[in-house]
């Protein structure tokens, strides 16, 4: 019987977890022995009681966790201390990023580890169940506004009273992926004037749909690669884009910032000086931050004022959400391994002609 392990993260820098009680349930369907490391979901209120309850196994320490599992479950990169102790040609599955993780991954690659990272899921049906950057993503626009309004010191919506007209505050989403959509959708509600920009031409009749003015850069190639992700854009679409932001920016009061490319460092978009064209008391909002940030003056965990502009970005936003965002990325998981479940023969199998397994499959040096 295979034993699927997981342990606590850093909780310094990370809250989430890999397992939660309801997936412990469908592991077990699995014919799987899961073993946690001892106050495994302690941290966002989930007793151990309640995982052994649903028959989960408990370690003291994550050392033994690690020793003793076939099958680990992360939510970040192993650090090298943990990579020590994970068995060899055993599996491991969460998100990792070959930009951020470059030095840690080589060593699990020359351990024969089998990484799989969810971040390279193909954009394909089958694989929507399993989507973790969509599910955390999703949150993680959502909570963007949330932060930036309480910052905010105005309304956000028009109100019409006695003592005069409040005019609604203008938001503007730099990238209408899964994180700027949703960004999007919640400012929409809270009553803001939005308007997005993307790379991908494709993205205009999403933004439309949720009620958002699309800000698109005229003449340029639509920068999507086939898997559906935004890929680097060019010189010329740079400078025009600029010009574009240029004029928009010094308008908004809200900006928030979403813009990735898999696998690299993200994408500056924001000068020095859009920031200081903006009025005083106006929010940024750099989401992609801990990829090195789309605006300048973006410190992870931190505020910058700059001439009254508020800067700001957080490493992981989705720690202020970690039960919610614990949640889904605990049933993506689960969908990942029981797509790798054979069962005919009972057991994991990696199997390189299915789509998601060898998109996934991290057996190359970096």
């Amino acid at each position: 019987m295979k034993i699927i392990g997981s342990v606590k993260e850093d909780l310094s820098t990370e809250k989430r977890i890999s397992i939660t009680p309801e997936t412990i349930k469908k592991f077990k369907d699995l014919n799987l022995t899961i073993y946690l490391e001892k106050d495994y979901g302690k941290h966002i209120g989930i007793p151990d009681e309640k995982y052994k309850k649903n028959g989960a196994n408990f370690y003291n320490s994550s050392k033994e966790v690690f020793e003793k599992a076939e099958i680990i479950l992360k939510v970040n990169c192993p650090k090298s201390g943990e990579i020590n102790l994970i068995k060899d040609s055993s599996v491991l599955i969460g998100q990792f990023d070959p930009f951020l993780d470059k030095e840690e991954i080589n060593k699990l690659i020359k351990k024969k580890i089998n990484i799989f990272s969810l971040n390279l899921l193909p954009r394909i049906t089958r694989a929507q169940s399993m989507d973790v950057l969509s599910s955390q993503a999703n949150l993680a626009g959502y909570r963007a506004v949330i932060e930036s309004v309480e910052e905010f010191e105005k309304a956000i919506p028009m109100m019409m009273t006695a003592a005069g007209t409040i005019t609604p505050a203008k938001i503007l989403i730099i990238g209408a992926g899964v994180a700027g959509l949703q960004a999007i959708a919640t400012a929409k509600r809270l009553g803001g004037i939005v308007s997005a920009t993307d790379v991908r031409i494709t993205a205009k009749e999403q933004v439309e749909s949720l009620g958002g003015k699309f800000l698109s850069v005229e003449g340029t190639e639509n920068l999507e690669t086939k898997e559906g992700y935004a890929k680097e854009a060019g010189e010329d679409f740079k400078k025009k884009q600029e010009e574009l932001l240029k004029n928009s920016i010094k308008n908004q009061d809200i900006v928030i910032c979403t813009a990735l490319i898999p696998g690299k460092k993200a994408p500056r978009i924001i000068s020095e000086d859009m920031v200081k064209s903006m009025k005083s008391g106006s929010i940024i909002y750099d989401l992609a931050v801990a990829q090195g940030g789309n605006s300048a003056f973006s410190e992870m965990d931190k505020i910058n004022i700059i001439n009254g502009v508020k800067v700001m970005g957080v490493k992981n936003i989705l720690n202020n959400l970690a039960s919610t965002a614990s949640n889904l990325y605990a049933k993506n998981l689960f969908n990942f391994v029981n797509n790798l479940y054979d069962n005919k023969k009972k057991k994991i199998s990696i199997n390189l002609e299915d789509e998601i397994i060898s998109k996934t499959l991290m057996n190359k040096s970096l």
